[in-house]
């Protein structure tokens, strides 16, 4: 039996129904997973997503010709149905369900497991095949508990601006900032934001989703004008110029890669939470045990190793090559800003 979804240069492709699945490179038909700069690129014909990740994807792609589907409805493109699925990921994004002449496949694009009260949370989908990012696909890597990192943050802030210092938080600008800010404890002070965050807030905000009160940083704000503010800011903004204008200030970023020791040294962070939007090692396991698949491609992050683990469990796996960036580290902004 042919395989429901083939690999190429252009990205994961049907050839029952003649489209592409989060392509990177220009192709007539793309169905996108979510509006990540790596897996939403310009360029394409039509545009298939989620209601809820058009928004943000006309944000950055402009005016594109996109459709929108609702998760869970099913649709026809040639001789293959498809349906989108929650990924928990950011808000909108998708699993993409793909079923030809009885076989299934599912492509993940990104996800996490956990709900994190801002995105649609992660719905399982039974397979015969998933294409399975795996970012953070090592033990190592295992997130605080929801509670206890908003109490981490919370008491952070806190405590710096008891000092009088103000509180710079690292974070992708969309979907990380937006999880931040809801979890955030808006009586601690002003909470300023980043360009490109603010960027994003509004699209969001526009769509209904409830967002805090937040200050888009101008040239006339300093920590004079707001004491005690925590600062959410893109990780490129970290240590620059932008950032030096609020004086006395104590500087985290918001990462899973804030688990590996020294990474919160290379981005001069006094503070790291041990935070994403990805599945840590426990919620990829978890995630590929309930597709009930049997066959498993790994596409982007610790593949190799993942493949391994993978086999020994039992499952027929492969590595796939994608242009697939993860959650960035050294290049944040590109993958995720």
């Amino acid at each position: 039996m042919a395989d429901v979804l083939t690999f190429t240069d252009r990205g994961i492709y049907c050839p029952a129904g003649d489209f592409y699945i989060d392509p990177w490179r220009p192709v007539d038909r793309a169905l996108i997973t979510h509006g990540h700069s790596d897996h939403a690129r310009p360029g394409m014909g039509r545009y298939l997503a989620t209601a809820a990740a058009a928004p943000v994807m006309r944000h950055r792609l402009g005016d594109i010709a996109i459709e929108t589907i609702r998760y869970g409805d099913a649709t026809r493109i040639g001789d293959a149905t498809v349906s989108f699925h929650p990924a928990g990921h950011v808000p909108g994004s998708a699993q993409i369900r793909v079923a030809v002449k009885g076989q299934v496949w599912v492509v993940s694009g990104d996800y996490k497991t956990v709900a994190d009260g801002l995105s649609e949370p992660f719905e399982p989908v039974s397979c015969h095949a998933f294409i399975t990012e795996c970012t953070f696909g090592l033990p190592i890597f295992k997130w605080t508990p929801e509670a206890v990192l908003i109490a981490q943050i919370n008491d952070w802030w806190a405590a710096n601006a008891a000092a009088g210092r103000t509180s710079i938080l690292g974070a992708y600008a969309l979907g990380k900032a937006q999880r931040l800010l809801t979890t955030v404890n808006p009586d601690i002070g002003p909470i300023l934001t980043h360009g490109a965050i603010e960027n994003t807030n509004a699209v969001m905000r526009n769509q209904g989703i409830t967002l805090p009160d937040t200050t888009r940083v101008t040239a006339d704000i300093t920590n004079k004008t707001h004491p005690g503010a925590l600062v959410l800011a893109t990780p490129s903004a970290l240590g620059t110029t932008w950032a030096r204008r609020f004086g006395a200030s104590s500087t985290a970023f918001a990462s899973g890669w804030m688990a590996l020791r020294g990474v919160r040294r290379r981005r001069a962070a006094d503070r790291g939470f041990i935070v994403s939007d990805h599945a840590d090692w426990d919620g990829l396991n978890t995630a590929i045990k309930a597709t009930g698949a049997t066959k498993i491609f790994a596409t982007h992050g610790y593949t190799s190793a993942f493949e391994r683990w993978l086999r020994d469990q039992g499952y027929d796996a492969h590595t796939v090559s994608t242009d697939y960036q993860g959650e960035g580290f050294d290049h944040a902004d590109e993958a995720e800003a």
